[in-house]
């Protein structure tokens, strides 16, 4: 590949990944905004789940926080910090980045799957909120999966980054678990501690966490595949510090 290819091509992913980050940043503040408002018609929810805030300052907080304490936002912020990090430099490197490159695969697509396998069925979206809940549950998800295997870049995600990516989710479950103690409100049904014990609790996100290591271990195996066998970025790829 000449020179000026090599230049078409990067600016290329970059477009890409520009256009990627402003799609994943308006699902985030759409959803924000309709939050802080308190747009959402109000809904029964069993026992142990979050609920509707009422208004007020107290109910504009608790609704803001219950809102940034769910996975699927919390996957979309790593993916959109990606894609932007990526829209800048697709040139990145290092263990750090690794493990946040497979976050943003893994994480989301484990969002997209919870929800269209579990979720969906009993989702009440009206409104606004259809555009959010489609953009954050189905279109990013898609969206990062796809442009990772059209425009790459490869070798970006190594093996450790398998078990490394899982530094984030598991500091949300600590979090959950120990802000729905003293709550008493969890963001999903699986979390619900409430409901059904600590014990079936920690099974369901071992069995979460079980699929996240073999959706990492498929994406590694697939980025191999299709850059060939050779370094990761560590060495394929300068490191930048750049943000």
């Amino acid at each position: 590949m000449s020179d000026f290819d090599a230049t078409v091509a990067l600016m290329s992913i970059r477009r890409a990944y520009t256009i990627a980050a402003g799609i994943t940043w308006f699902g985030l503040g759409l959803g924000l905004i309709l939050t802080a408002f308190n747009v959402y018609p109000p809904v029964n929810v069993p026992p142990g789940l979050f609920g509707v805030n009422p208004d007020g300052l107290a109910g504009l907080v608790g609704r803001v926080v219950d809102s940034m304490s769910a996975f699927t936002n919390l996957s979309n912020i790593i993916v959109a910090i990606v894609f932007t990090m990526l829209a800048r430099n697709p040139d990145r490197g290092g263990r750090v980045w690794h493990a946040v490159r497979m976050d943003s695969l893994v994480m989301i697509s484990i969002t997209g799957l919870i929800y269209a396998l579990v979720l969906a069925s009993n989702a009440q979206v009206v409104g606004l909120e259809i555009i959010g809940n489609t953009l954050k549950h189905i279109i990013v998800p898609v969206m990062t999966v796809g442009l990772w295997l059209i425009v790459g870049p490869r070798r970006q995600l190594s093996f450790v980054s398998i078990f490394t990516a899982g530094i984030i989710p598991m500091i949300w479950v600590s979090y959950t678990l120990i802000r729905g103690h003293f709550i008493e409100k969890y963001p999903y049904d699986f979390v619900n501690v409430v409901a059904y014990g600590l014990p079936a609790v920690l099974t369901n996100i071992a069995g979460v966490a079980a699929l996240g290591i073999v959706l990492g271990l498929v994406f590694w195996a697939i980025d191999r595949l299709i850059s060939g066998r050779g370094r990761t970025s560590d060495s394929a790829t300068p490191v930048t510090n750049e943000p």
